[in-house]
């Protein structure tokens, strides 16, 4: 565990949480709802169908009660959150095994637990990157095995990284013959958040962006940055089934901009990438097919 001179000092050293399961019944409806969020023709899975890869993450939601939450939205108190004080969070990046996908309509349990603590120096100050992990079971059978990264700082950075104005009109260069692009508008962050139970300001709130986080504007959520790339995969090589996935989150994307979902297969595997005329690669994914 962290020593003495980590973000929360001694706070930390006595923080282990105790692993968390959750049941869902998998219902059709949060399908139904992200199939469109998507404009696709019809929804991509019906009762007894596979899931998408990582559209798990539509299900096992928690909703906290309004008074538990931050002025940020975020959760107050959760169980793999860490005891930094003045905490500010960032979905890192990830990887997940797909023993065999889960089903929809059937009834599904998820176990939660802390995976890691690393305390780091960045160029803002001190960061605490926590790894939660989570194994998925189905009808008795292990499905899933995933983790997810994040990055906590004890107060809030300086460093002028975000543009100060954004540009609606410029787009990124395609690299890979898999693209999908899109212009996210409030209205598709906001219908993502309630898809996900995210009450995180930076999502619906531009004042709060602009004057307390510093952002140019409303953030993209990352979850949906990854969920993109993978629908690369989905619609172009429908017939594969993706084995394992891992994905990384770089820098934001903000809602106006045009970003390109982008990709290419190569040798069992697919390489892909969130892209905007800012940065080739806002995020970063690689599947390996079963």
């Amino acid at each position: 565990m962290p020593n003495s001179r980590s973000p929360s000092g001694s706070a930390l050293d006595a923080w282990q949480p105790e692993p968390v399961t959750g049941q869902d019944a998998l219902h059709p409806g949060p399908v139904d709802a992200a199939s469109a969020l998507l404009d696709l023709p019809a929804a991509a899975a019906a009762a007894g169908d596979p899931l998408p890869p990582l559209w798990h993450w539509f299900f096992f939601l928690r909703w906290p009660a309004q008074r538990e939450l931050g002025p940020d939205g975020h959760p107050l108190e959760a169980s793999f959150l860490p005891p930094v004080p003045d905490r500010q969070r960032m979905f890192a990046g990830g990887r997940c095994e797909i023993v065999e996908p889960l089903r929809l309509g059937r009834p599904a349990e998820c176990v939660s637990s802390l995976a890691a603590v690393t305390p780091k120096r960045g160029r803002t100050g001190e960061l605490l990157f926590v790894t939660e992990r989570r194994e998925y079971r189905q009808s008795g059978r292990r499905c899933l095995v995933e983790e997810q990264d994040f990055v906590y700082r004890s107060g809030r950075s300086t460093d002028p990284q975000h543009p100060t104005a954004l540009d609606d009109a410029a787009g990124p260069a395609a690299e890979g013959p898999w693209q999908l692009p899109l212009r996210p508008d409030p209205t598709l962050l906001f219908r993502f958040s309630a898809l996900t139970a995210n009450a995180h300001r930076i999502h619906y709130d531009a004042p709060y962006c602009r004057d307390v986080e510093g952002y140019p504007g409303l953030v993209v959520h990352g979850p949906l940055l990854v969920l993109l790339m993978l629908e690369l995969v989905r619609r172009n090589a429908p017939e594969r089934r993706v084995r394992t996935l891992s994905y990384r989150l770089r820098r934001p994307v903000f809602a106006g901009e045009r970003l390109l979902a982008d990709g290419a297969p190569s040798d069992g595997r697919a390489v892909l990438r969130i892209a905007t005329h800012r940065a080739a690669r806002h995020a970063t994914a690689e599947v390996a097919f079963a």
